[in-house]
């Protein structure tokens, strides 16, 4: 027999319970709901696991110790039947702890809150001892019932504290992400005034360059005419003679020298414009020393992050009401069996490996549904001397193992929205 054969038997039993009006929480309904998903689309589910299960859960035959429905050893089903609990749960920490090096996905679960805490605290245990940090792998779905002991504090690895934890980191980077992007919102215009500010006093200060370099060949002349003026009565005849051959006289070099003179005025004027011009820019176009590395740093990580609109996007988005993607990124998640199977949060999640403890605690339907989520194996740990002894049902199916939801160990479980 397969996995997916005892669908329509589970189907049919937790039917049965629901219609009995014993489903007070509306559990039956939501298990029922859930197997009809499994069995409508099969194709989103694993029957491998699952199918090692069906030795231990719907034997054939009776057999003289429960811990011997099965005796084929495989590694997709790990089977940790064991009185002891303590030296119990040292196993199933064991292979937890060898699960999470291998880097797998591990959904723990167990009968009631109690049990799940005490595993959890155990596992805490293993991982610390193996020299992990087991806060960044270990999440409690469920508000735990123990506090703390040992030294590790449940309430720190429960689902919402994390959730409530990377919210505020969240919202803390969101608000450091929005002073920068205010800041470089600032600085930009700034610095681009500035920067024409610069190229303007660059300008002005070429054209003092030029109107200098004019004014003193001016100057210049004006010197050499009057040089000339000066010595010549003194010049030889035919120098003279020479000179004024060129239009070079007295009266010629003295009207020049006015003309240099008035040129030089004007110079002189344009000149106290630019030095007046770049008095004005140089404030106009100064940066602070701090001012440019900082903006630079800001553009690149504005950059980095996609732009100016990209970064708004980020900003405008509110935080996703979803909590689905927490419980995606955690590496070992731990919950009570009802609340995998009945809560919607969990149906489109699937796991390396699912860890039971108490097993035989755990009603049929329950264990079936977190078996289909599990793509690997299946450690089932508890008490064999808590398996049931065979026994066909009203519908006429043969079950080795406890099918009734309403059973004492259950915790309640509510849907939550995801």
């Amino acid at each position: 027999m397969k996995a997916f054969d005892l669908l329509p038997a589970l189907i049919q039993l937790v039917a049965h319970q629901e219609s009995a009006g014993g489903d007070a929480t509306g559990l039956a309904a939501r298990i029922r709901h859930r197997l009809e998903d499994i069995s409508h689309h099969s194709t989103s589910y694993y029957f491998g696991p699952a199918d090692r299960l069906v030795p231990w859960v719907a034997p054939d035959h009776p057999a003289p110790e429960p811990a011997l429905r099965s005796t084929i050893l495989t590694s997709v089903l790990t089977p940790v039947w064991e009185p002891d609990r303590q030296a119990r749960r040292t196993r199933l920490c064991a292979i937890m702890t060898e699960l999470v090096k291998a880097n797998k996905r591990v959904l723990l679960i167990a009968p009631d809150n109690r049990t799940l805490d005490e595993t959890l605290l155990a596992s805490a245990k293993a991982l610390r001892g193996a020299g992990l940090q087991y806060r960044s792998f270990l999440c409690r779905y469920e508000p735990p019932t123990i506090a703390h002991e040992g030294g590790i504090n449940l309430r720190e690895l429960s689902f919402d504290a994390q959730v409530s934890a990377f919210l505020g980191k969240s919202q803390s980077d969101k608000a450091g992400l929005r002073r920068k992007l205010t800041r470089y919102l600032e600085l930009a215009p700034i610095l681009r005034y500035k920067a024409e500010k610069q190229k303007d006093l660059d300008e002005v200060r070429h054209l003092e360059w030029r109107l200098l370099s004019a004014m003193g060949d001016v100057q210049s002349r004006i010197h050499r005419l009057e040089e000339t003026l000066a010595r010549y009565e003194s010049l030889a005849i035919w120098h003279r003679l020479g000179m004024q051959v060129v239009g070079s006289n007295v009266g010629t070099m003295q009207e020049n020298c006015r003309l240099y003179e008035v040129q030089k005025q004007e110079y002189l004027q344009e000149l106290e414009v630019a030095q007046a011009r770049i008095n004005e820019l140089k404030p106009e176009a100064y940066v602070e020393p701090e001012m440019r590395p900082e903006y630079d740093e800001l553009k690149d990580e504005i950059h980095r992050l996609g732009g100016v609109e990209r970064v708004r996007e980020v900003l405008a988005t509110e935080e996703a009401t979803s909590r689905r993607p927490f419980l995606q990124a955690k590496r070992v998640i731990a919950a009570t069996a009802a609340k995998v199977a009945g809560d919607t949060i969990f149906a489109p999640l699937r796991y390396d490996a699912l860890l039971v403890e108490d097993a035989p605690h755990i009603p049929l339907p329950l264990l079936f549904i977190c078996a289909c989520m599990t793509r690997e194996r299946i450690v089932l740990a508890g008490d064999p001397r808590d398996l049931p002894e065979p026994r066909p049902t009203e519908e006429g199916w043969l079950m080795g193992w406890p099918t009734d939801l309403a059973a004492e160990s259950l915790s309640p479980t509510g849907t939550v929205q995801s």
